[in-house]
């Protein structure tokens, strides 16, 4: 999430179940079951992703990111013919560039699945099976599985966007911090003169009717994931309509 929206994060994610929600730099992590996860994909209305820990190692420097990324058993989350993209943040010894990080972090994923398949995952940048993020930051290295895919403030109801838009998680964010939900619930108005392309009057209706930000959403970064669970979701789709 981005800084500055972290406790409204911790409030909603407590509200899901969460467990031992704590703010961290640009975030929140929390713990809990699959569900939960799920949960925290549909029904966050601030969080801009939602991210599974896989893996954390020390971070001496290059060789090391790449050793500790091809130890890692991704056969147990992707298909040897699936397909993959990286995110990279941070720096480390031999690596001051992120798109050399992504690189050398695709690196030890594909040359896992040649030495003990045969067969590699493709790239896909825009719509992979696996969307993973690394973070290389004071000596060690957290890795990460992308649940939500794409960032969770494109809820799916904007065919076309405007100059300068206003990122609907961040509306929902105002609207949340202006004690909003409470003043729906007491039947009273909300005003936006200058609303531009509606974004905050839009997530103001929403908030009031109770629906789920992620409902209209047609792609998810979990999907192509071999933990995926589609009995569970499609449960908590059906509750949320």
């Amino acid at each position: 999430a981005p800084t500055g929206i972290e406790p409204l994060l911790v409030a909603e994610l407590s509200a899901l179940g969460a467990v031992d929600p704590k703010p961290a730099r640009g975030g929140v992590r929390f713990g809990g079951a699959l569900e939960l996860a799920y949960r925290a994909c549909l029904w966050s209305r601030t969080a801009s992703r939602v991210l599974l820990p896989l893996a954390e190692f020390p971070l001496a420097g290059v060789e090391a990111l790449y050793a500790g990324i091809h130890e890692f058993p991704w056969e147990e989350h992707l298909a040897p013919d699936g397909t993959l993209a990286v995110e990279f943040g941070g720096a480390c010894p031999g690596v001051d560039h992120s798109h050399y990080g992504a690189q050398r972090v695709k690196d030890a994923i594909v040359d896992r699945f040649r030495t003990r398949f045969g067969r590699r995952p493709g790239v896909d940048r825009q719509r992979p099976d696996l969307r993973i993020h690394v973070l290389a930051r004071d000596g060690r290295a957290a890795v990460g599985l992308d649940l939500s895919g794409d960032s969770l403030h494109r809820r799916g109801y904007r065919a076309a966007t405007v100059a300068a838009p206003l990122k609907e998680t961040l509306a929902a964010a105002l609207l949340l911090k202006a004690d909003w939900p409470a003043i729906a619930a007491a039947g009273g108005p909300l005003v936006d003169p200058l609303c531009g392309s509606g974004t905050l009057a839009i997530e103001a209706a929403w908030i009031a009717g109770d629906h789920a930000p992620g409902l209209l959403r047609e792609h998810w970064g979990f999907t192509g994931w071999l933990g995926h669970v589609p009995p569970l979701w499609n449960r908590l789709l059906a509750e949320a309509v």
